[in-house]
């Protein structure tokens, strides 16, 4: 068991995706994926493996839950900043998390 402020203390966000590129230097297959998370913390980018559910045309517009407070990570050449989360479907491919109704990029999951 943990604590409720053990929780809390992991910072994930809403964000809409901006931008996404394919990540040809990436050991699995990857796309790198730019995410707005509204006014106060901006644009941030990570690199996501998942290209079997979704193409860089229907992530544009998505909202995700990204978390934020991991710390950066060299990723092939390529600094990630936040982790995307997501579930495995069941081959093991990711599926994102997303609000089922649009929310202000921001705001906290709680």
């Amino acid at each position: 068991m943990i604590s409720y402020d053990h929780f809390a203390s992991v910072d994930l966000r809403v964000g809409t995706i901006v931008q996404v590129e394919p990540f040809p230097k990436a050991r699995k297959p990857a796309y790198k994926v730019w995410a707005d998370f509204g006014p106060e913390i901006g644009v941030r980018q990570t690199s996501v493996q998942i290209t079997v559910h979704y193409t860089p045309e229907t992530l544009v517009g998505k909202q995700i839950v990204g978390c934020l407070n991991l710390g950066d990570k060299n990723i092939g050449g390529f600094i990630s900043n936040f982790l995307c989360t997501g579930f495995p479907d069941e081959n093991g491919a990711v599926v994102l998390i997303s609000p089922d109704k649009a929310v202000p990029n921001g705001g906290k999951l709680f």
